[in-house]
């Protein structure tokens, strides 16, 4: 993708529910995480191809809540340059860990986050049965565990492992 990617904050009052919803079913949850935390968008020649959500967990900490790429873009290398930027955003806050949570059957975005530099840190077992009340199945895998993923900046905030 050769394409320059702009970055900008959503305002509060108009996210964009059509994206975040594809990285996760509940309404419910994304308002919550919405609320709280900040919500970038990624343009290209003007137009909303992606969007995410970052939300400060813990001191020294930023969770990537929610990170989707309009289907008409995915497979492009849309998502892996707006990552990048999510990167950049992170380190730029002065945190020293960037996290990521997905389904245990979400085989792609694993493999997503693996590329971009974050590790695998632990599962939350059965965190998908007991927040979301529908089954959701993936690959034709049961979503029941969280895998929680990291990814550490250096003291200076340029470091990273990627």
């Amino acid at each position: 993708m050769n394409k320059k990617m702009e970055i900008k904050k959503a305002p509060r009052d108009n996210v964009p529910w059509n994206l975040l919803l594809l990285a996760d079913p509940s309404r419910e949850h994304v308002a919550a995480y919405v609320e709280k935390g900040e919500c970038y968008l990624a343009l290209l020649d003007g137009r909303t191809v992606g969007a995410c959500v970052l939300l400060r967990t813990a001191p020294g900490t930023i969770e990537l809540m929610n990170i989707a790429i309009d289907e008409a873009c995915q497979g492009q290398g849309v998502g892996k340059q707006f990552i990048a930027e999510v990167v950049s955003i992170a380190r730029h806050k002065g945190v020293r860990t960037l996290e990521v949570g997905t389904g245990n059957s979400s085989l792609a975005q694993l493999a997503f986050y693996q590329k971009a530099g974050f590790r695998i840190i632990g599962v939350e077992r059965d965190f998908f049965v007991k927040n979301y009340p529908e089954e959701i199945v993936e690959n034709g895998i049961r979503c029941r565990d969280m895998i929680r993923l990291a990814m550490e900046f250096s003291a200076e905030g340029t470091g990273g492992n990627h």
